[in-house]
Parts: C-alpha cells; sequence; structure tokens
C-alpha cells in the first residue's frame, strides 16, 4: 500500500508515499530521480513527487493486478504489464493509455 524511499548511506527511511488501497509490485523513477511510478494490485498506477511524497496523479485503465512499470528512456511514456494480460503504453504527457 506504501512506496518506502531509503537513504543508502544511513539505511533511514527517507520518504513513505501512502496512496494505494493495496500492495504495490512495481516501481519505477524518472532518469532525474525526480518522480517514481508504483503500480499496485489495486489496478492503479501512481506518479509521485520524491521530495514531497503526494502523488500526483493516478492512471487507471488495467482491469487486474499491475506488475510491472517501466518508463521510457525520454520520459514520454510509461509501459506496463497486468494480470489482466495486456501491457499498457502511457502517454505521459496525456495521462492516457495510448
Amino acid at each position: 500500500k506504501t512506496v518506502r524511499l531509503w537513504n543508502g548511506t544511513t539505511g533511514a527511511s527517507s520518504q513513505v508515499m501512502r496512496g494505494h488501497s493495496r500492495p504495490v509490485y512495481a516501481v519505477d523513477f524518472s532518469a532525474d530521480t525526480s518522480l517514481v511510478y508504483s503500480g499496485s494490485m489495486d489496478y492503479s498506477i501512481k506518479e509521485w513527487c520524491v521530495t514531497s511524497g503526494e502523488c500526483l496523479r493516478t492512471l487507471l485503465g488495467h482491469t487486474n493486478w499491475v506488475y510491472s512499470v517501466c518508463l521510457s528512456a525520454d520520459g514520454q511514456c510509461l509501459y506496463s504489464s497486468s494480470g489482466d494480460s495486456t501491457v499498457g503504453v502511457w502517454d505521459l504527457k496525456e495521462g492516457s493509455l495510448v
């Protein structure tokens, strides 16, 4: 239900992002590490601000658990796979499935 970031030097938790209603299966960071994307058993993908921990938006479209998320190298698209036997391609500018 949460995404937790850890300080690699101290081992202390540095940010806790709460918002999914079921466990999180997958995460990926933007290239500049300012954003993190999480996929969950609640069928959703969330975009988080690493600094504030705020959920910036929720991407909906899968009808089963989200097993993986992967941001494109240019940061324009997010790819996701789900238990609904689909691979989603998300246009992050529009926030919608392509």
